[in-house]
């Protein structure tokens, strides 16, 4: 078995990426309350500061930034995808290993971690994080994409509101605070 190694900085500021096992569901966003209600819920008991997050069908990137003292990502991210696990019915399919493991059949087992080096990587995988959507086809700019930290960052100057596309309509819907 690999022997993963993660990197590990106090009070560090960590890129991710996680995915679900079935890479072709809709499970994140048919369901992103639940998700939120996890993140918020794990961030209460674990703090972390939130950067920057978007959550695609199938998939969510992330940066987060840990308190002074810590670089425990690893026990967020599981108790993140657990509390949400416990939310979801129980209809996907198991393999062997992970009934034997009393796994659900919804997360990948592990997830990509990358540290943040200086702000031109922060700048870099801010602008990849919310790109992601209009990337893989979701949208046709980011503004579109409703999953995002992006509004939130627009608020507070940080994107103009047509950065990553050409800029539209609002959708009219409320897209209140992403986490």
């Amino acid at each position: 078995m690999p022997n993963y190694h993660r990197n590990r900085v106090l009070g560090g500021t960590y890129f991710f990426t996680v995915n679900l096992h079935d890479r072709k569901s809709t499970l994140l966003i048919d369901h992103i309350a639940e998700l939120r209600e996890a993140v918020r819920a794990v961030r209460r008991q674990h703090p972390f500061h939130i950067d920057g997050w978007v959550v695609l069908p199938e998939h969510m990137h992330t940066i987060w930034t840990l308190p002074p003292d810590d670089d425990c990502y690893s026990q967020r991210w599981q108790a993140i995808k657990k509390a949400f696990s416990k939310t979801i019915p129980k209809i996907e399919s198991r393999s062997l290993v992970q009934i034997r493991r009393h796994e659900r059949g919804i997360w990948q087992r592990r997830f990509w971690e990358h540290t943040i080096r200086d702000e031109a990587d922060y700048a870099a995988h801010m602008d990849y994080l919310h790109y992601n959507p209009v990337k893989h086809g979701w949208a046709k700019s980011v503004r579109e994409w409703p999953f995002s930290s992006f509004h939130n960052l627009v608020k507070t100057g940080v994107y103009s509101v047509d950065w990553g596309g050409v800029a539209i309509e609002p959708l009219g819907i409320d897209l209140g605070e992403w986490l």
